[in-house]
């Protein structure tokens, strides 16, 4: 992560290189300034011979709650001049952040080289490059085994309002982790706290980024090929782990088919928690490198199968685990993902919000 004189340093160079592709424009000054409630800078331009004055406040990072604190510092500042223009600048500035800054009237710059700048005659806007600073404090240090845990809870039940002790209960992790989550939630804004706790309230944008960061690959794989008809094993797969008390749950295609039928995989997918060779032969599955027809993981957290449901007396994964595991297939893996999250997920979302509107 950079530090913030990096920032600051870097900042002003690129302020300037995004103001030099305004032919009428020339930089007459730059001023920082060291005042407790002050801008990092002021900055003198002269365009079509007007002048005008910039300020920019610079932090060394950019997530959504503290650029609206940033935002809100230049809001408050009262310069002698009232036309003054602001403008927040940061390392990597998201979508989020690019909107708050937008709500408000401020301009944005950052270091990857997005930014909006809009004053006088002026306009110069350039989006969707991508974060060349990514640091290990954002949301991509959630897809640990235990961080996972708790996100599976939460887009599950994103209406209800979790105090730190049931939450950790229910996720099964220390409410040490629950802080530490909660804490990159709250940087992001997703999340609002009340007298009875804090819940999601973008659900929606928590999804998109845990699949950004998820991988099926984290999981141990095993392929089998079988010429009995798939639905078949996925029953006697049922049975057997059943029998020996092992922890399963469909996933892929082979959950979707039963949780918003769409289209048929070619192939069976399940968690199995141990002994998968022995299962395996219980089944009559046989071991192949190539043109597999059944896979059986052995999951990287026991948390994949957390509030398995049962459908047809087959244990089915839940529909978050389903839906990130589909999202990784090859294929119509996600079209089948897009699938579940309208047919499923979101009305589940909609019917909680419905239900705690009118409790």
């Amino acid at each position: 992560m950079l530090k913030e004189n990096e920032v600051q340093e870097q900042g002003i160079q690129a302020l300037k290189e995004y103001l030099s592709v305004i032919p009428s424009l020339s930089i007459e000054s730059i001023d920082r300034l060291n005042g407790d409630i002050d801008p990092d800078f002021r900055v003198r331009v002269r365009c079509e011979n007007r002048e005008q004055i910039l300020y920019a406040e610079m932090k060394s990072q950019g997530t959504p709650k503290i650029t609206r604190t940033a935002v809100n510092a230049l809001l408050l500042y009262k310069p002698e001049d009232p036309s003054a223009y602001k403008i927040f600048i940061a390392p990597f500035i998201s979508s989020g952040s690019a909107k708050i800054c937008d709500s408000a009237g401020v301009g944005y710059l950052d270091l990857s080289g997005n930014c909006k700048i809009q004053f006088q005659q002026v306009f110069i806007s350039r989006e969707n490059c991508p974060n060349r600073y990514p640091v290990k404090t954002n949301l991509s240090s959630l897809s640990s085994p235990k961080s996972a845990r708790i996100l599976r809870v939460l887009l599950t039940f994103p209406e209800q309002p979790w105090k730190t002790l049931p939450l950790a209960e229910a996720a099964q992790v220390s409410p040490g982790m629950i802080t530490h989550v909660r804490k990159k939630l709250e940087e992001e804004e997703w999340i609002t706290t009340a007298a009875e706790g804090f819940s999601l309230i973008k659900p929606e944008a928590l999804l998109q980024d845990w699949t950004m960061n998820y991988s099926l690959q984290k999981n141990t794989r095993f392929d089998f090929y079988t010429l009995k008809p798939l639905g078949e094993i996925e029953g006697q797969l049922a049975e057997i782990c059943s029998e020996l008390n092992i922890s399963y749950a469909l996933t892929g295609f082979s959950a979707a088919n039963r949780l918003a039928p769409m289209v048929r995989g070619q192939r069976s997918m399940a968690y199995v928690s141990q002994s998968i060779d022995l299962v395996a032969d219980k089944l009559g599955l046989k071991p192949v490198n190539s043109g597999a027809n059944v896979s059986l993981y052995l999951p990287y957290d026991e948390g994949v199968l957390w509030n398995a449901q049962v459908i047809d007396d087959i244990k089915i994964a839940t529909p978050i685990q389903v839906y990130l595991d589909l999202k990784n297939l090859p294929g119509r893996g996600e079209e089948a993902a897009d699938f579940l999250y309208k047919k499923v997920i979101e009305k589940s979302w909609q019917s909680q919000k419905t239900n705690t509107t009118s409790a």
